[in-house]
């Protein structure tokens, strides 16, 4: 193993150190002894935007055939060991990586190493037809579950390939098509774990209660030998024009409980000023009951029972800013659309005001310190910026970016980018009858990006659609 540790750059603070292992494994640790426990996460750098037209869902498909079985612990084993010692575990699937995670008591951190090691340098022995059709249905029965029989349920699936053309990597959700999930072969899931499960395509963060030495040990005994593999293909270009050019629309006519205006505009890539200042923009504009759009469309207006603006951060291609407006009673959709466009040019013109600005980055500030607190959510961070942006230190200095942005660029971003010509319309109209002129529950602002068991997708009512909302596997 080559030791390369990183200087320590906030000794106040959170600090991690980096090494990497000789088969290409890199790893970051995280020395925090405030509570015995410690989280092991592990990032592929696979998702759904490295998959191919007519097999689309593979890399969700894999998140649960990964809880299946390997060599060593069979069935539903990973499961049993884990909660068994008193931890507890998921895995989410998104655009852009898969994740697995344990938080464990710290004594037992060893034992989800030795898991993870084991489903990542044998699940193949493991991996038979029979495993491979029973989680096939298993995720087919989700897409039900979440998508095709929910109210609005297909709706980011809808605004995601309006806003991507055809033929681009993120055109598609990490769910897949009922399609593709079955014509996915054995063959098709073993070609795709030798391609993208290799230690030189992950990253694993241990963070909370351990000993440095100790743990580098660890994974060295049982990360070590795993062969290396170098047949990754190259990602396919994501990039777009900053402005879609004209605006996009689809009407669906649905069982849903009031009307609803969904919108996605193009918005600049996560890891950029212009990423931070279009998230402080949109916080502002309707990231909770204090935002310009609540205050308008729902308070002063009551045209609306809810209304929400968040971001979908994505560092391969434009992010997504997600608008969801649940409708009053009778209200005329496009009564709220030109009041959402008036409240989005004024801002435009005028600006945020010093309190908003105040209100917005302490909003977010307390988000990310919230994450950086926990040792699961640091853990999580340090493996998404060494995955997506090459240095996983970037996550530990994330909020001074933050409160660095000011108001001009807040203003600029907002007058570039959230305009009618660069968004993606999806407009509901209820047929259901009497319940449908019932106001349905304003909810989070859709399901925005990751798809799996693991994660219902984050919520622009949130203000950060890329943040998952763990479920059970």
């Amino acid at each position: 193993m080559g030791h390369t540790a990183t200087p320590e750059a906030h000794s106040s603070g959170p600090t991690a150190t980096e090494h990497r292992l000789a088969n290409g494994l890199r790893v970051v640790l995280s020395e925090d002894h405030l509570t015995p426990v410690a989280a092991v996460c592990l990032w592929y750098d696979v998702g759904s935007r490295h998959e191919v037209k007519g097999r689309t869902g593979l890399a969700h498909l894999f998140e649960h055939l990964m809880f299946q079985g390997s060599a060593s612990v069979k069935g539903n084993g990973h499961f049993e060991l884990v909660q068994g010692a008193g931890g507890s575990l998921n895995g989410t699937t998104s655009f852009e990586r898969t994740n697995y995670f344990e938080t464990m008591p710290a004594h037992q951190v060893e034992l989800a190493l030795w898991l993870e090691a084991d489903r990542m340098g044998s699940l193949l022995a493991a991996l038979d037809q029979e495993s491979l059709d029973n989680q096939r249905d298993v995720v087919k029965n989700e897409r039900r579950q979440r998508y095709d029989n929910v109210p609005y349920g297909t709706a980011f699936e809808r605004l995601t390939a309006l806003a991507y053309p055809d033929g681009h990597p993120y055109h598609h959700t990490p769910i897949g098509s009922m399609a593709d999930l079955d014509a996915a072969s054995l063959e098709d899931a073993r070609a795709f774990f030798r391609t993208y499960y290799a230690p030189g395509n992950a990253v694993l963060s241990v963070v909370g209660d351990i000993d440095p030495e100790q743990t580098l040990a660890w994974i060295e005994k049982y990360f070590g030998s795993i062969p290396a593999h170098d047949g990754k293909p190259v990602p396919r270009d994501g990039s777009l024009p900053d402005v879609m050019g004209g605006q996009l629309r689809e009407v669906v006519e649905e069982d849903v409980p009031s009307r609803a205006l969904m919108a996605a505009y193009r918005l600049p890539e996560d890891g950029t000023v212009e990423g931070d200042a279009a998230d402080l923009a949109l916080t502002m504009l309707g990231g909770g009951e204090s935002s310009r759009l609540h205050n308008r469309l729902v308070r002063r207006d009551r045209s609306a029972v809810a209304a929400g603006f968040g971001l979908l951060r994505l560092a391969g291609a434009p992010s997504l800013g997600w608008l969801d407006v649940k409708a009053s009673s009778g209200v005329e959709l496009a009564d709220i659309e030109a009041a959402v466009d008036e409240e989005l040019a004024r801002f435009a013109q005028e600006g945020p005001s010093p309190e908003e600005m105040e209100r917005a980055q302490a909003q977010l500030e307390r988000e990310w310190l919230d994450r950086l607190a926990t040792v699961g959510g640091r853990a999580d961070e340090l493996c998404r910026y060494a995955v997506l942006f090459g240095d996983p230190q970037l996550a530990l200095t994330a909020v001074e970016r933050v409160l660095a942005v000011t108001p001009e660029q807040v203003q600029a971003v907002a007058a570039a980018r959230l305009r009618p010509d660069n968004r993606a319309v999806l407009v509901y109209e209820p047929t259901g009858g009497d319940a449908a002129e019932e106001a349905g529950d304003a909810g989070d602002a859709g399901d925005a990006g990751d798809a799996g068991d693991a994660d219902s997708a984050g919520a622009a009512g949130d203000n950060d659609a890329s943040t998952e909302q763990e479920g059970e596997l």
